[in-house]
C-alpha cells in the first residue's frame, strides 16, 4: 500500500464501521442479476424489486422460464429496465450452456457474459467468491479521484491503479468504505468536505476549500 492509501483505508474504516455491500442476495446467481440490474440504478431500487422477484425466482432454473416480456414487467421500476431484461435473458442461457448452471469464478469467463462488464464481474468475484478484484462505481471512480489517488479516466483503469496501490486483503472492504462514503460525505454536488473525515489529506478540499 502506499502511504496515503494506508491512511485513507484507517482513516475510512473508522468513520464507517459498518459498510458493506448494499444488495441483497443469498446466492451468486442472486448476485450476478442484482449487479446487472444495479447499473445505473440504486441498490435501494433494486432492493425493493428483487425481494418479490427472488422469492417467485430464485434461482436460474426459475429464470428461465421467464420470457424477455415478462423480465421487463417485473424489473420495470428499475432504470433501462429493457436492455437489461435482454441482458439478463441472454445471461441466464449462457450459464446453462457454457457453465453448466454455475456462475463462473474468473473474471474472463465472467465478461463473456451478457451484460457482464468488468465491474459487475468484480463485484461477483469479490462479494461471490473473495477473489480479488477491486470494482469502481460512480462513487468509487469519484471519490478516489477527488482524493487524489487514482489519476486515470476511465473506471477499469482507476481499478487497475487503486489495485497497485492497495494490499489485496484491502480490496474488499476499501470498496464498500469508497462507496459508503461518497454516498453519505463525498456526494457529486456540494461535497460535504467541513465533515469529511479526509479533509486533511484530500486534494480536492485543498484545491477548493482553503478556508475549511
Amino acid at each position: 500500500m502506499t502511504k496515503k492509501a494506508d491512511k485513507v483505508y484507517e482513516l475510512l474504516k473508522a468513520e464507517y464501521p459498518h459498510a458493506k455491500c448494499g444488495l441483497d442476495y443469498k446466492t451468486p446467481f442472486q448476485l450476478l442479476v442484482s449487479t446487472i440490474l444495479s447499473a445505473q440504478a440504486t441498490d435501494k431500487s433494486v432492493n425493493k424489486v428483487t425481494e418479490s422477484l427472488y422469492k417467485q425466482y430464485p434461482d436460474l432454473n426459475s429464470f428461465l422460464s421467464l420470457t424477455i416480456e415478462e423480465i421487463e414487467d417485473k424489473i420495470r421500476k428499475i432504470g433501462l429496465y429493457k436492455n437489461k431484461s435482454k441482458s439478463i435473458y441472454k445471461m441466464v442461457r449462457e450459464l446453462k450452456e457454457n457453465f453448466n448452471s454455475e456462475v463462473p469464478n474468473t473474471m474472463e469467463e465472467l465478461l463473456s457474459l451478457s451484460g457482464v462488464g468488468r465491474k459487475t464481474a468484480s463485484v461477483v468475484l469479490i462479494e461471490a467468491f473473495n477473489i480479488p478484484a477491486f470494482p469502481v462505481d460512480t462513487h468509487v471512480f469519484r471519490v478516489t479521484k477527488r482524493i487524489g489517488l487514482a489519476k486515470a479516466n476511465t473506471p477499469d483503469k482507476v481499478s487497475d491503479e487503486m489495485m497497485g496501490q492497495l494490499s489485496k486483503n484491502k480490496y474488499h472492504l476499501i470498496h464498500h468504505l469508497f462507496i459508503t462514503h461518497g454516498r453519505e460525505t463525498c456526494i457529486a454536488k456540494n461535497p460535504r468536505c467541513e465533515i469529511c473525515c479526509l479533509k486533511e489529506i484530500c486534494n480536492y478540499n485543498k484545491e477548493n476549500n482553503k478556508k475549511v
